[in-house]
């Protein structure tokens, strides 16, 4: 039933919305730092993942929630539908998440969604990526003039998001772990570096990316025949399990 019989929605019947996490996870992921290759001692855990309403709970007025915050701190899951509209749009956190190298938990729903990570990339990285840098700079800037120095770890993380931008239009690859590139990055968090070296870096990296946009071997737009076809089964085959 789309309803239960006092009116709740079916995941208010199931125990709340939370049970989409608890028992409908397809792929979870740790992300941040960690997954970076950025942590330091005081690095929190920051976890992500995907999971599956079934298809009759959207048989209703009411649509399962697209995204939820828990059960644990610092976690933050998406259903699939929405999650699959974001990285088709080539949103980078989203992206980022399909290439993280710290998977904790998939089952083969998941198997397939990480297995579908390239038809998600296209040259549309460069708007989604730039458009993303430049917001965050813009509150950098407002940080050195209100308090004459950026938040050192923002500073650090658009730095590792341009040269993650421009090594994906180089090579077609999304590599999220830093590598070498982490002691100086961590340099940077640290403060090590003035605002004047970190504008300048970021305005060679943003040139880089747009010179590499020129040659790129990503295709000129995602792969969304795919990625429907995989969301059709995945909802088809949650309404036949009702027998």
């Amino acid at each position: 039933m789309p309803v239960d019989g006092d009116g709740r929605t079916p995941w208010e019947a199931a125990g709340g919305e939370l049970v989409l996490v608890e028992e409908h996870t397809i792929v979870s992921w740790v992300m941040g730092s960690r997954a970076f290759g950025l942590a330091t001692e005081e690095s929190d855990t920051d976890r992500r993942g995907v999971y599956v309403a079934p298809t009759p709970w959207f048989w209703g007025f009411s649509r399962p929630p697209t995204h939820l915050d828990g059960p644990e701190e610092e976690r933050f899951s998406w259903e699939l539908e929405r999650f699959c509209s974001l990285a088709l749009a080539a949103n980078p956190n989203i992206l980022e998440c399909l290439h993280s190298p710290l998977v904790e938990f998939t089952d083969p729903r998941g198997e397939e969604l990480l297995s579908l990570r390239d038809a998600f990339l296209s040259r549309e990285v460069l708007r989604t990526f730039s458009r993303y840098v430049a917001g965050q700079r813009r509150k950098l800037d407002a940080d050195v003039r209100t308090h004459g120095a950026p938040r050192w770890k923002h500073a650090m993380h658009l730095l590792r998001l341009q040269r993650s931008c421009r090594d994906l239009l180089r090579t077609g690859r999304l590599v999220v772990e830093v590598g070498e590139a982490r002691e100086e990055l961590l340099a940077v968090r640290r403060g090590e570096w003035s605002w004047d070296r970190v504008a300048a870096a970021l305005a060679e990296l943003d040139a880089a990316c747009e010179e590499a946009a020129l040659t790129t071997p990503l295709p000129a737009a995602p792969d969304r025949a795919r990625v429907a076809d995989f969301l059709y089964r995945v909802r088809r085959d949650s309404a036949a399990a009702l027998g």
